[in-house]
């Protein structure tokens, strides 16, 4: 698979909700209890303030859509002075794909999909991103736009098919608005997400994903790069914030993790398949990523489960 597959397959946002809501007059709506959570939005009508926990607050236009990967707490206003009153109240009731009008509605109209991640590296593998990914409105974003039009027209019509249509919308949503986080990443951005936005770094990790096994030397990850072994390294390292081979090292862990979990493989043929000689050299680079052994790790996720 492709790297941003290979994330939101490690995530598993198997658990989802849509809906949408619309607002009017003066209004402010608190949202607590994030954590494990991914929230995808667009605004298509009007505008609001997003004020994220430790963020500086973000005026949000129709046409612009967020991602919140963080799991931090938020809070909706149309204006910041606003006391807010949670969520909770305001939902109460909701239905399935529903639309919650808040005051009347006709000022302020958003749609969107919560996620909840069940994978347990979910909290490892976000800790990469910022709290707020913002796509502000572009050329680029009419497939985002199609994709939320038709989640709307499912939300609202409540077709025959429509639970499952949703479903894949909300996916399709999700994955459009981080495709689009990429054409346009932090400048400060650092990681390997926001490195798949360079062209020649996005193309190492790419093949390191494509082919996690192979016993990638740093001569060959420069070469899909089109660039010099020490340029590379140096590059590299400034924008995912480790070395190549470490990044494998950590990618390899987190897929044996996933089939550690799965207790259909032994772990010699896990250590196999990730391009380790030998059971102990496994064990060894294991232990060093994730902290305890394969088979404590296994037997404490069997446990969790």
């Amino acid at each position: 698979m492709d790297p941003l597959s290979d994330l939101l397959s490690l995530l598993k946002p198997d658990r989802y909700r849509t809906a949408a809501f619309d607002a009017g007059g003066e209004w402010a709506v608190r949202y607590d209890d994030q954590v494990g959570r991914i929230k995808c939005y667009a605004v298509t009508r009007g505008g609001c303030w997003l004020a994220v926990d430790g963020v500086a607050p973000v005026r949000l236009s129709a046409g612009d859509c967020f991602v919140l990967p963080s799991g931090r707490s938020f809070t909706l206003a149309s204006d910041l002075g606003v006391t807010p009153i949670s969520v909770r109240q305001v939902h109460a009731g909701l239905r399935y794909g529903g639309v919650v009008v808040h005051q009347g509605g006709g000022d302020v109209y958003l749609v969107g999909a919560r996620f909840d991640l069940t994978g347990r590296q979910s909290r490892v593998l976000l800790h990469s991103l910022p709290p707020i990914l913002l796509i502000e409105e572009t050329a680029d974003q009419a497939a985002l736009r199609w994709v939320i039009e038709r989640l709307m027209d499912e939300m609202r019509e409540e077709r025959l098919g429509s639970n499952l249509a949703a479903h894949h919308l909300a996916h399709m949503m999700l994955v459009q608005a981080l495709r689009l986080c990429l054409i346009a990443p932090p400048h400060d951005g650092i990681g390997w997400f926001f490195a798949l936005a360079d062209p020649q770094i996005g193309a190492a990790i790419g093949a390191m994903h494509a082919d996690p096994a192979r016993r990638w030397t740093l001569h060959e990850l420069a070469t899909q790069a089109g660039m010099s072994r020490s340029i590379f390294a140096q590059r590299f390292r400034d924008k995912v914030g480790e070395a190549p081979i470490a990044y494998l090292t950590h990618w390899r862990m987190r897929l044996a993790a996933e089939r550690l979990m799965t207790g259909e493989d032994t772990l010699a043929h896990i250590a196999q398949s990730f391009g380790y000689e030998s059971e102990n050299a496994f064990n060894t680079a294991f232990k060093r990523v994730m902290g305890c052994s394969p088979r404590r790790y296994a037997r404490a996720e069997t446990a969790i489960a």
